[in-house]
């Protein structure tokens, strides 16, 4: 097959590249380079069937020659890091629907299926934990610019939706729980290479709040063979499932974990939500996934524990 990633030279997207070049398939990436990097594909840029292209998915001239071309979609381009979401909420919000728009249209036009990947925060500040699929949303106040991010990956739900519906559109939407592994970067306030970072410097992590919201974390690799088997997977076809690790730590546990991991030598220092933001910052205690959709549909199980995926992380540093 010929695979086209959406925001491939990014920390998931370029791991999805090599996984579908070493089965034998072509694979061209499209990514502006807003948050991607060249060093994500570097190891793959020399492949005959890798093909890179330099450009925004907004420019629907550029969609519309790789997608007729292609036989599949992966739409991961988006605003990605809680940092990013904050200082730029107009990127945040023209990146994600506009270009979820272009994709879709232009899919649509040449009957390709799609793979749109979405996101936990959608599910807002809803404390029915763990997350179901047909869970309501609950949103904060739209003075909080991190909002933007969730409901602008809502409507990108919405339109994918109404896409299958109205069109026989084939999509697939898979929500993503904190993805981690190798190449991720904390420039735009992803927590664990943060942390690893600090820690391996012999720096006080930084822990945003209380510490006590936890999180689930879930290796890069198994998130992208579960967005491979879904898209091969004729029943997701016009469904929602989330993707992810049940496996639930708090984020001062997580300090306390990459300490031990690391053997260093940094302590801890608690920070403001003000502090770290530099403006106030609403955020939610828990978010643990239902894996059990996925898991019917798939047979879904994380192969990668914690440990494991940090251990990735640290000897990647």
């Amino acid at each position: 097959m010929h695979i086209l990633i959406t925001g491939g030279a990014g920390f998931i997207g370029s791991h999805l590249a090599e996984k579908y070049l070493d089965a034998g398939h072509k694979v061209t990436v499209i990514d502006d380079l807003s948050t991607g990097s060249l060093d994500n594909i570097a190891g793959v840029q020399s492949h005959p069937d890798f093909e890179f292209v330099c450009d925004s998915v907004r420019n629907s001239n550029t969609m519309h020659l790789l997608i007729e071309k292609c036989d599949r979609v992966f739409h991961l381009a988006a605003a990605v890091g809680v940092q990013l979401i904050v200082d730029e909420p107009v990127h945040t919000i023209e990146t994600n629907i506009h270009g979820t728009e272009v994709v879709l249209s232009v899919a649509n036009k040449f009957r390709k299926k799609v793979l749109i990947a979405s996101t936990s925060e959608v599910y807002g500040k809803s404390e029915a934990i763990p997350f179901r699929e047909d869970d309501d949303t609950v949103l904060g106040s739209t003075r909080f610019s991190r909002w933007s991010y969730a409901c602008s990956k809502a409507i990108d739900e919405f339109l994918a939706l109404a896409y299958h519906q109205q069109y026989k559109l084939p999509v697939v939407i898979v929500r993503l729980f904190n993805t981690v592994g190798p190449r991720q970067t904390g420039r735009y306030g992803m927590v664990i290479p943060r942390f690893v970072e600090r820690a391996l410097s012999n720096q006080p992590i930084q822990i945003y709040g209380n510490g006590q919201q936890t999180r689930c974390f879930c290796c890069v690799h198994d998130v992208t063979d579960g967005l491979v088997r879904l898209m091969d997977c004729p029943n997701a076809t016009g469904r929602v499932f989330n993707l992810g690790s049940n496996e639930e730590i708090s984020i001062e546990a997580l300090a306390d974990k990459i300490i031990e991991r690391t053997g260093s030598k940094a302590g801890k220092e608690f920070l403001s939500y003000e502090q770290a933001y530099g403006r106030a910052f609403d955020d939610m205690k828990r978010r643990v996934p239902d894996l059990n959709r996925i898991d019917k549909a798939i047979g879904f199980e994380p192969q990668y524990t914690l440990d494991q995926t940090l251990q990735l992380v640290i000897d990647e540093m």
